[in-house]
């Protein structure tokens, strides 16, 4: 059982590591390349594109970063049942597992706001008119939505680290 575990652990640091790792990708190459006049023709139809490939990357991530938390929250020995007791905010070291655990709701929910809704209008409107108001508030709350998701995603990791190290505030 306890190399199941750690093949648990080993995929959610997999999971973690491609799925931010694409994100910065996207908001510090692709995006940043798609802003050059010279792109100025194909940036909206490459956007879409990557980020719909990234999209289904990212969920793949998604649901192996649920399924092995939850797993190994199950080795560690906790239910279902503890997620919603007080006693998850009184031991420092549960406390940040339950600010952790917030934090991905949060960030699921950011990301479906993000993949379903925002970003594929801020495509939408910015390839039928590319220079109007409507398409750039579209885009810059979809980007700052997603800045936002890899704030609180190395937070996530910052606070993962925390309770697998040991130290505690």
């Amino acid at each position: 059982m306890h190399a199941l575990y750690l093949t648990s652990v080993w995929l959610h640091i997999m999971a973690a590591a491609v799925w931010i790792g694409g994100t910065v990708f996207l908001a510090l190459v692709v995006v940043p390349a798609m802003r050059r006049p010279e792109y100025q023709g194909i940036a909206a139809s490459l956007i879409h594109w990557t980020g719909m490939r990234f999209r289904s990357v990212a969920w793949v991530c998604l649901a192996f970063l649920l399924l092995t938390g939850a797993f190994n929250l199950t080795y560690r020995g906790f239910e279902w049942s503890d997620l919603w007791s007080w006693w998850l905010w009184e031991d420092p070291v549960v406390r940040v597992l339950g600010i952790k655990l917030l934090l991905v709701l949060v960030v699921l929910l950011l990301t479906v706001l993000h993949d379903f809704v925002v970003g594929p209008r801020a495509t939408a409107r910015w390839q039928e008119s590319p220079g109007s108001l409507g398409a750039s508030l579209l885009r810059k709350l979809a980007v700052w939505i997603g800045r936002l998701n890899l704030l609180l995603a190395l937070v996530i990791v910052a606070l993962g680290v925390l309770l697998a190290r040991g130290w505690i505030w």
